[in-house]
């Protein structure tokens, strides 16, 4: 197929996901559509796209954010951030040995799952010296995990009759990445969005202090981090929400093309999963990463319930 009439088809996704009849979970699928197709042009770099529109996203999302409300959510989720982080570290770290798992693709799994799923396997990678293999497993099982979340956290959430705040909650200490998290819970709700985004972001802050224990744990000389800056310029970005309110139609005019934005950039994730992708995770890391995933899911759904009651 010609290369540029795979980018005008390419555009007209993109364009289709600016409208209000596309959601996220639809542009996933839009998104997996044309990578099975071959729509999607060679030339695109669609991981470096998609990782600076979720950035912007983020700090876009920041002005839909009262920073009381974020002062709020973070006070009460900050234990259960905490306590799930280093449940997941302890707990994966472990198994992975048992079940005979390569001891640096569990642990980056087990880190992916803990924090924020690809940014934190992109992190992790570098401060242990894995191997691209064993980078690829990890991302490639997180990847699938996550775009079934997309689709299941919405409809459990629903079944459990379950409010916007806590299904917010939920979303941000289940779900690895940013990119799924936002996009369940903006399937859910507003609430819920602003809920999940500001918890999701205070244990995405956690990447730094893993990929340090990380580089004692394995007794690596390498001390690269990469550092989620976009998470201080939405901190910044929800404080002068708070202190320059007179711009308040502004604001919503930035958080409603942040949402749209969220949903082009789940079309992106889409039309980069391909079949080849998901067969190189293997059976056994995606098998270990789904007992991992399925055992936060549910004891922090527990929590969220019982704690609410």
């Amino acid at each position: 197929m010609n290369q540029n009439f795979k980018f005008v088809l390419f555009t007209l996704g993109i364009l289709l996901c600016t409208t209000p009849y596309v959601s996220s979970p639809v542009a996933l699928i839009i998104g997996l559509g044309f990578a099975t197709f071959g729509f999607v042009p060679a030339t695109v770099p669609l991981s470096k796209i998609t990782k600076k529109l979720l950035s912007y996203s983020i700090v876009g999302l920041g002005f839909g954010i009262p920073l009381h409300k974020a002062l709020s959510v973070t006070s009460h989720g900050l234990g259960l951030i905490m306590t799930s982080i280093f449940c997941t570290l302890l707990i994966g770290f472990f198994i992975s040995v048992r079940v005979g798992l390569a001891k640096k693709t569990g642990y980056l799994i087990a880190s992916g799952t803990a924090i924020c799923g690809g940014s934190a396997i992109a992190a992790v990678g570098p401060a242990i010296k894995a191997d691209d293999d064993q980078m690829a497993l990890a991302l490639g099982a997180v990847f699938v995990l996550n775009s079934i979340a997309l689709f299941a956290f919405p409809m459990i959430g629903h079944a459990l009759n379950m409010d916007q705040q806590m299904f917010g909650t939920w979303a941000a200490i289940a779900i690895h990445d940013t990119s799924s998290v936002v996009g369940a819970a903006s399937a859910y709700g507003e609430e819920a969005l602003k809920t999940a985004t500001t918890l999701k972001l205070a244990r995405a802050l956690w990447i730094v202090p893993v990929s340090f224990l990380s580089t004692f744990m394995f007794r690596n000389e390498s001390k690269k981090i990469t550092i989620p800056y976009f998470i201080l310029f939405y901190c910044l970005v929800v404080y002068f929400h708070e202190a320059l309110p007179q711009f308040q139609a502004l604001y919503h005019v930035i958080f409603a093309i942040a949402k749209h934005m969220l949903v082009i950039c789940l079309f992106l994730i889409g039309c980069s999963l391909t079949f080849n992708r998901i067969r190189a995770a293997g059976a056994k890391p995606l098998l270990f990463g789904t007992g991992l995933w399925v055992t936060i899911s549910v004891s922090s759904l527990y929590w969220i319930m019982h704690h609410s009651a």
